[in-house]
């Protein structure tokens, strides 16, 4: 019994050690999973705020190209504009010319029919208080 005795203490003695090294490893090991997880969850949130910065960026450039493509448009459409309507204009005088003619002709044409003889200021004159805010 006394080798048995101090033999049994060694054995004791090493498994408590044994069991506190494995216990001190375990809580290091817990240590650095939780040191881990929080890199981890760092990492994560400074990723998401790194895409929503980027998102932000490219949503302002994208707003940048498209307030810069109205404001092109609008002045193409502008300029379009004021060449429709200086066609349109060149287009009812020529109209409005030719309705004069017209008039002119078919009114001298009645006079001389009916057997008078038409008079070219005073049916000008006819016609152009029947015309009196056309065409502009």
């Amino acid at each position: 019994s006394r080798v048995a005795l101090p033999r049994i203490a060694a054995v004791l003695a090493d498994r408590r050690d044994a069991k506190a090294n494995d216990i001190a490893a375990a809580e290091e090991l817990k240590r650095k999973a939780e040191e881990a997880e929080a890199d981890y969850e760092k990492a994560l949130a400074d990723a998401r705020a790194q895409a929503r910065e980027i998102a932000a960026e490219t949503k302002a450039e994208i707003q940048a190209d498209v307030d810069e493509a109205i404001k092109k448009a609008d002045a193409e459409i502008a300029a379009k504009t004021v060449e429709s309507e200086k066609a349109i204009a060149e287009i009812r005088a020529g109209a409005v010319a030719s309705i004069r003619e017209v008039a002119a002709a078919a009114a001298g044409d009645i006079v001389a029919a009916l057997g008078g003889t038409p008079d070219g200021p005073a049916l000008q004159a006819a016609i152009d208080q029947e015309m009196k805010g056309i065409g502009k």
